[in-house]
């Protein structure tokens, strides 16, 4: 009876430490697990924060590309209003001038209108020369 109660005893016991050991195991896959699903959903996470960080700063890049392109376009406009007053100004200019003219014209006699045509055309005339010595000139060097 002795020895039966024993080995009983000693089943019970080697039982009650597999039982244990089971616990065991499970308790530390379960925590192995749940590790496991926390460093996924941190990846997770962190994979979506990039993706916000790229969308906003793609956001912010198209923002300053629009602000730089308004910016031009709005130098433009200045470029063109600019050029605009500049050819205002040499239009009046230029009528100030022929008025000028005009009066000044206006005060010669027809002879001194006479001779300033003359010595206009003794001008052109003088240049036509030079130019055409200068082109006799080079035909010589390139006929020796």
């Amino acid at each position: 009876m002795n020895g039966k109660v024993k080995r009983a005893r000693a089943r019970k016991r080697a039982r009650k430490r597999v039982r244990k050991r089971a616990k065991e195991g499970a308790r530390k896959r379960a925590t192995e697990i749940e590790k496991e699903s926390k460093r996924e959903s941190e990846k997770k996470s962190k994979r979506e924060r990039e993706r916000e960080q790229d969308r906003e700063s793609e956001k912010e890049s198209k923002r300053e590309r629009d602000r730089e392109r308004e910016q031009e376009r709005e130098r433009e406009r200045a470029r063109k209003r600019a050029r605009k007053r500049a050819r205002e100004r040499a239009r009046k200019r230029a009528r100030e001038r022929a008025r000028k003219r005009a009066s000044k014209r206006a005060r010669k006699s027809s002879a001194e209108r006479k001779l300033e045509r003359a010595k206009s055309r003794v001008r052109e005339l003088e240049s036509e020369i030079r130019t055409l010595r200068r082109a006799l000139e080079m035909a010589e060097m390139n006929a020796k």
